[in-house]
């Protein structure tokens, strides 16, 4: 009996040898370059590290060191105005756009390629492009809105309009977004739409009945990736922001109204050299997240709607 057990698992023991072979580029690569460095953030966090010298243990001191940095709540404040603000845009955008690409259009492939375009264009060289269209002197965006006689806001240089600036500058790769929710539309049952026009329900209706229900797991999916990417916002403010001849710390726009949550902990890493305090403004950020994607999958189960057919 045992002669024939061990000849059973020999087996089921090469192939679990070959499955980990297989899989160690990826086991080597996840442990060195992503667990590692976070349980070394962790530690880092604890001490006072510069790169130059070595760790010097102070506990939770620059986790107590936050609570009287102004420009931490300036950055924190900033980060969450962008995400608050930029992702029900981002969504409301993209769903309206997904409805007007999802009807048949002239040349309905040429317009989906249009929208995805900006997407893949490289954020850095998107961030000097829209610097020049929001310039308050000859930006073509002011220029258009001089053509309709709106006032013209100094986007750039004006605090009350930095933030705006970036959030502008986010909703640029919207397209990606909505080619997500012209899937999402292109699964929902046409039937539901005809025995709704049949007892009369008008098009606000048959979206909010109708269409809402069926793209929320769709909607869960983006809004938590877009509030990932929102809290981790870098190069576009970054851009917009920064003065090309005076280096890294001028990248907060005016009043630091572009401060990015993720710019302040760079500088406090790679321009401070207070990499100590960068790693702890590093866990706040994970919590931060954390928290507020957890608080979005409990209060899913009111809104999602799942079609278990």
């Amino acid at each position: 009996m045992s002669v024939a057990r061990s000849r059973q698992s020999e087996p089921t023991g090469r192939a679990l040898l070959k499955g980990l072979a297989f899989a160690s580029p990826f086991i080597i690569g996840f442990l060195v370059l992503y667990l590692w460095p976070i349980l070394a953030s962790g530690y880092y966090s604890l001490t006072d590290f510069s790169l130059f010298k070595a760790p010097k243990w102070v506990g939770l001191a620059n986790y107590e060191r936050m609570i009287s940095d102004a420009k931490f709540w300036k950055s924190l404040y900033n980060t969450l105005f962008f995400t608050f603000v930029g992702v029900p845009v981002d969504i409301a955008i993209s769903i309206a756009g997904a409805h007007i690409l999802n009807q048949k259009l002239k040349g309905q492939p040429l317009w989906r390629a249009l929208v995805y375009l900006p997407s893949i264009v490289p954020a850095v060289a998107a961030g000097f492009l829209w610097r020049w269209l929001l310039n308050a002197q000859y930006g073509f965006v002011n220029e258009i809105l001089r053509w309709f006689r709106i006032p013209q806001p100094n986007w750039l240089l004006d605090a009350s309009w930095g933030g705006i600036s970036v959030i502008v500058l986010m909703l640029w790769t919207v397209g990606g977004t909505m080619l997500i929710y012209l899937a999402a539309l292109k699964n929902v049952p046409q039937e539901l739409y005809e025995a709704a026009e049949l007892d009369g329900a008008g098009p606000l209706r048959r979206f909010w009945h109708i269409t809402w229900p069926m793209i929320s797991p769709v909607t869960l999916f983006q809004v938590i990736v877009l509030i990932i990417a929102f809290l981790q916002v870098f190069t576009q403010p970054f851009v917009l922001s920064k003065d090309p001849g005076l280096g890294t710390q001028t990248a907060t726009g005016p009043g630091d109204s572009m401060l990015s949550y993720s710019i302040y902990l760079f500088q406090n890493g790679f321009t401070f050299l207070k990499m100590g305090y960068a790693s702890a403004m590093a866990w706040v950020l994970l919590f931060v997240t954390l928290g507020i994607t957890l608080l979005i999958l409990w209060s899913a189960k009111k809104w999602v709607f799942y079609d278990n057919r």
